[in-house]
C-alpha cells in the first residue's frame, strides 16, 4: 500500500534542514567540488563507538560471538572514517546510501550472537553501501570496481553481497519514517560533535525497524544475478 503523504508541517521543515545538514541534498554535479558530507563523519563516529562497546563486551567473555563471512583475518589499517570517505569518493554513490547502509547493517546485526568489530566493520560497511547504491541510485558500478574501492577481491565482494541480501531476506525497501528517524538521530549528534575529540553518540537502535511485507521471490533473485535491483528493477517483487 502506498504511503500516505503528510501535509506540510514544521516537522517537515526540520526534516529538510536535517537532510541538508547531513549533506544528503548536495546535487550530483557539485559532489566533486564539495567537502565530504557530514553524514560520513557522524556514521563513522557511531560505528567506532559500537565497535568499541562490542569488543569490550567480548573481551569480558560475557557473550559468545559467532564468526561471520564479514570477519577478516586482520584489522584494516584505514580508519572507519577514512574508509567511508574512500567509498564516497570513488564509488560516487549518493550520501543517502550511507544512511540506508546503516539501516541494513543494524538489521543484519539483529541476528543472534552477531557483533560488529574491528575485524568486520569495514567489509560490512562497503557491502551495505554497495547494496544501497544498487537499490536507490540511478547508476552504479560493477562488483569488480567496488571490490577495488573496498580493498577486496571481486569474488569476495560477490560473496559478501549475497550473504547480506539473503540475511535481509532481500527486503531492501525502507519506509520514509524509518529513514527520517535515522537522519534526525544522526543530526542530533552533530550538536555535540567536536572534531578530533571523543564523541558521545546515542545508538539508533531505538528507531523503528524496517516495515516490509513478503519475502524474496524469483524475480528479485534473477535481477540480483544481473547485478541490478533498483526500485525500477524490483517493481514486480513481493515486498
Amino acid at each position: 500500500m502506498p504511503m500516505a503523504m503528510e501535509p506540510p508541517t514544521n516537522e517537515a521543515g526540520d526534516e529538510l534542514e536535517s537532510y541538508s545538514s547531513l549533506g544528503l541534498t548536495v546535487p550530483h554535479s557539485q559532489k566533486g567540488d564539495a567537502e565530504f558530507p557530514k553524514v560520513l563523519l557522524l556514521l563513522s563516529v557511531y560505528l567506532d563507538k559500537i565497535v568499541q562497546q562490542n569488543e569490550e563486551l567480548l573481551d569480558s567473555s560475557k557473550v559468545k560471538e559467532s564468526t561471520t563471512i564479514f570477519h577478516g583475518q586482520r584489522v584494516p589499517e584505514l580508519s572507519i572514517k577514512l574508509y567511508a570517505e574512500r567509498i564516497f569518493k570513488y564509488a560516487q554513490c549518493s550520501p543517502s546510501c550511507f544512511v540506508l547502509g546503516l539501516i541494513y547493517m543494524e538489521r543484519y546485526l539483529q541476528q543472534p550472537n552477531i557483533y560488529v568489530t574491528s575485524f568486520s566493520v569495514h567489509r560490512l560497511l562497503i557491502t551495505s553501501v554497495v547494496v544501497a547504491a544498487k537499490f536507490i541510485d540511478d547508476s552504479f558500478f560493477n562488483n569488480a570496481y567496488y571490490g577495488r574501492v573496498g580493498g577486496i577481491s571481486t569474488r569476495e565482494m560477490n560473496t559478501l553481497e549475497l550473504d547480506l541480501l539473503f540475511s535481509l531476506d532481500f527486503r531492501l525497501k525502507v519506509n520514509l519514517e524509518t529513514f527520517r528517524n535515522y537522519c534526525m538521530q544522526l543530526e542530533k549528534e552533530a550538536l555535540s560533535l567536536v572534531l578530533e575529540r571523543p564523541i558521545q553518540v546515542q545508538a539508533t537502535n531505538g528507531s523503528r525497524p524496517l516495515i516490509c511485507n513478503g519475502s524474496a521471490d524469483e524475480i528479485c533473485k534473477h535481477e540480483l544475478v544481473r547485478e541490478r535491483y533498483s526500485s525500477q528493477a524490483l517493481q514486480g517483487c513481493s515486498w
